[in-house]
């Protein structure tokens, strides 16, 4: 057709060019009765259909020959898309159509031949964005088991999924520690020599004699029970805090490598809990929970593959899935009665009630289980028999993890009955678990505190000379270390009992009886809140033990390398999908908030172990010191007058009071700039809003238009 527009790539080139000729965007029919297209779209409720045309196109029926208002605003206009096309924006973010994109992009390349012309710091500044860019790819290609995770979202939800990712991200900060502590703990050791033996009982020390070594030959059976007790021969090992010996050097790296540790998972932690407090707040605003999203907005047109279509498609059910359920009890939540929310909330205080009762119960237990342990190892019986022995000493771990199996599934139990949404459900799930195995551990804290301090009184006879009862624990640092070395292998070892003698026999027996009974018993699900639990608590015991265990992280390391697999079989061999799911917002904000609160718990027996009770005489790298933090004092003494005078500074209120002033001022602009963002985002959907109440009119208007022509 000779009237067709015909497309000039150069008018999206420049400002002054445009889409077509005036003659080809003229009509070549006759006008249709009523008003024209152009007076139709200009009457739109917003105007800002006109950027999405690209750069240089002239408003909706503005012709060439305007009079001069119409020639001040194509001026303006041209002005505006000059100004558009001088913005550094990526080919791929402008809302212009494909010819325009690629005019573009290669207007840039034209542009970075001439990288020479420009100054130095622009081009640092480019070449400081590209490194970034290529960084964070090549980091997001480094990721292990990518592929995996997606296959485990696909056919058992986001919920399934953020377990594994979690795995992972453990995993990575249990490396990073293994290598700080090989680093900074391990290499000083060997580097200065070879450490010493502990010190003989001739040894003049008004606090005892510490050898932990075996004296004749072992049998194998108690070295496999010492294996696992981790006493006899790896007492005095690199494993525990008690092998280290009294270098100046080595105790400021050992301590100094507690802090750093502690300091870069809490940075790690915090940059993963606001990425997920993104897409939590993201998901709760309403923003994205329509259906039409889901449906129109959620697929991947870039999808290659049977495989991965099926997954996509299952990930879009579950999370319609998620919302349907939601919404029906948040429909049932709106119907009620008063009387009926008074009944609710009763039964819910009711409830909660019973879940207190039941948490101090495994309190209590677990202080007697640790009392009485004390109690049975100077029985003459238990210290004869290996074996008893070994049980007597782990008895504080298979209470804990008893109570940790049995009460879970009560509180499962209970969260339906108040009447939740899913989502929340597992919310008070994962807090009243970690609340039963982090104070469980607190307990077991507590109560060697008890033995060690005699009961808090330094003025008690055992503890008056040393400070600590060194009759009973003459290295207590160890004595920890070994408490937290038995929960992690016994942790270990019931992971992997469950999953050999009960999920994987259930599977069996499904099979070979395919029958109802068959799929009663058969048929499992993979309970996230109870696996992230025991992760969160597995790694809150290795950042309680690692100080008197430098190599727990290693082992821990290895224990998440084997349960990946070994969950990662187990899911795809024995479960089947959840019939309930969750948000994965839900997911990916909560866990690692939670994990977080574990840090916080775990820096307190470590921070009390450093400044309040005085360290082992006979034995670990801080022995005859007042105090384990009394080596930092003397080591900054040893430096000169210069760095000391800075040191001290920092601890000066000349220092604190403009860090405090900066801070302020930081939060302030932190809030401005929150403010601004969310005024931002009110516009941008208040836009979406017109833009919908565009189509609305459009709609409207063409029902009238075809109405008028069909009166005509």
């Amino acid at each position: 057709m000779e009237g067709s527009p015909t497309w000039e790539p150069e008018a999206w080139g420049s400002s002054g060019g445009w889409l077509a000729p005036r003659e080809a965007r003229a009509a070549p029919y006759p006008p249709a009765p009523g008003p024209s297209l152009s007076s139709v779209l200009n009457e739109l409720p917003s105007a800002a259909t006109l950027r999405y045309r690209g750069p240089g196109v002239l408003p909706w029926g503005m012709l060439e020959e305007e009079d001069e208002d119409g020639g001040r605003s194509i001026q303006a206009l041209a002005e505006a898309t000059q100004k558009e096309l001088q913005e550094p924006h990526a080919s791929r973010e402008l809302p212009w159509p494909m010819q325009a994109r690629r005019v573009h992009r290669q207007s840039q390349a034209r542009d970075q031949v001439a990288l020479g012309s420009r100054s130095r710091v622009a081009r640092w500044a480019l070449v400081l964005g590209w490194s970034k860019e290529k960084t964070q790819e090549g980091l997001r290609t480094l990721q292990p088991w990518v592929w995996t995770l997606k296959r485990i979202g696909g056919q058992f939800g986001a919920g399934t999924e953020s377990y594994f990712s979690l795995l992972r991200f453990l995993l990575l900060l249990n490396v990073l520690a293994s290598v700080l502590k090989l680093c900074m703990t391990l290499l000083p050791t060997w580097v200065e020599g070879d450490p010493p033996g502990p010190p003989g009982p001739d040894t003049s020390s008004h606090c005892g004699s510490y050898d932990p070594r075996p004296q004749g030959l072992i049998a194998f059976p108690t070295q496999l029970f010492s294996l696992l007790s981790g006493e006899s021969f790896l007492e005095w090992s690199s494993l525990f805090y008690g092998f280290y010996p009294p270098r100046p050097h080595l105790a400021v790296s050992y301590l100094c490598c507690v802090f750093v540790i502690g300091l870069l998972h809490l940075l790690l932690i915090l940059h993963r809990s606001v990425s997920g407090l993104k897409q939590t707040l993201l998901a709760e605003s309403g923003a994205l929970t329509s259906y039409s999203h889901r449906v129109f907005s959620a697929w991947d047109f870039g999808l290659c593959g049977d495989v991965h279509v099926r997954l996509r498609q299952r990930n879009i059910l579950f999370d319609l899935q998620v919302e349907l359920e939601e919404a029906e009890l948040r429909r049932q939540a709106a119907l009620r009665t008063l009387g009926q929310h008074a009944k609710l909330w009763s039964v819910r205080v009711l409830l909660n009630l019973l879940v207190l009762a039941l948490l101090g119960a495994a309190f209590y237990g677990v202080y007697w289980a640790t009392e009485f342990t004390v109690q049975l190892q100077e029985v003459s019986y238990v210290q004869q028999l290996p074996l008893l022995k070994l049980v007597v000493n782990y008895l504080p771990s298979i209470f804990i993890s008893a109570v940790n199996f049995v009460l879970p599934p009560v509180f499962k139990l209970i969260a339906p009955l108040e009447r939740y949404t899913r989502s929340r459900q597992i919310v008070f799930i994962l807090l009243r678990t970690i609340v039963l195995r982090l104070a469980s551990l607190l307990v077991l804290l507590f109560s060697l505190w008890n033995q060690i301090t005699c009961g808090g009184n330094s003025e008690a006879e055992d503890c008056k000379t040393c400070g600590y009862n060194y009759k009973e624990i003459p290295c207590w640092e160890t004595r920890v270390g070994q408490e937290m070395y038995k929960l992690l292998i016994f942790d270990l070892l019931t992971g992997v009992a469950i999953s050999l003698f009960i999920q994987f026999p259930r599977k069996l027996f499904s099979a070979l009886c395919p029958g109802a009974l068959g799929r009663m018993v058969g048929t499992q699900e993979f309970q996230v809140p109870d696996e992230v639990l025991g992760l969160i608590y597995a790694q809150t015991v290795v950042w309680v033990g690692s100080f008197f265990c430098p190599l727990l992280p290693l082992l821990n390391t290895v224990k998440f390398l084997l349960l990946f697999y070994l969950k990662k079989h187990t899911l795809f061999s024995t479960c089947s999908p959840a019939s309930r799911t969750f948000r994965a917002s839900t997911a990916n904000f909560f866990f690692p908030l939670v994990l977080l609160l574990g840090l916080a718990i775990s820096t307190v027996p470590v921070l009390c172990s450093i400044f309040l009770i005085p360290p082992s005489k006979p034995c670990g790298p801080f022995r005859e010191l007042s105090s384990i933090w009394s080596q930092i004092p003397i080591s900054i003494s040893s430096l000169s007058q210069t760095t000391q005078n800075f040191l001290f500074f920092l601890g000066t209120q000349a220092f604190a009071v403009p860090l405090l002033l900066i801070s302020s001022v930081l939060m302030v602009y932190t809030l401005a700039l929150a403010n601004s963002y969310g005024r931002l985002i009110s516009e941008l959907k208040r836009q979406i809003k017109t833009a919908a109440q565009d189509k609305v009119f459009l709609a409207q208007r063409a029902v009238a238009l075809s109405s008028a022509q069909g009166a005509l």
